[in-house]
């Protein structure tokens, strides 16, 4: 199970990676194509050409860590895009889907909850 806290944004490549690019070339794309700042710990993540492989890219304090998986069968789905988009931003449950290789697109999500308004106690008196 793959658990990030809400700081950390993930950047999802719309357009296939080299699969080849190493630490630096998937950090020239987030900086030149995404205008993004690489050293902010938010996770970067690219797809080769045929949706099997993903690269994960993020700095962790003392260097850059790259991630890479290979599917054995099927292909990574990913969320419908917009005309001209380059990357999504997804969340850390999406993130962990999309590497198990389920269709973000098909899965449903009930209403976020949220806690119900605080009542000042001092009100009350």
């Amino acid at each position: 199970m793959l658990t990030l806290p809400p700081s950390v944004r993930v950047y999802l490549a719309l357009d296939p990676v080299d699969m080849r690019r190493g630490h630096d070339g998937l950090m020239g794309v987030v900086r030149s194509v995404w205008e993004l700042d690489p050293y902010s710990g938010h996770l970067f993540v690219f797809l080769g050409r045929r949706r099997d492989r993903a690269k994960l890219l993020y700095w962790d304090r003392r260097g850059f860590v790259l991630v890479y998986k290979r599917l054995e069968r099927g292909r990574f789905k990913v969320p419908e895009l917009r005309a001209g988009q380059t990357r999504a931003e997804i969340d850390g449950v999406q993130l962990a889907m999309l590497l198990d290789g389920i269709d973000v697109a098909r899965v449903s999500r009930g209403r976020a909850w949220s806690p119900p308004a605080r009542i000042d106690s001092a009100a009350k008196v």
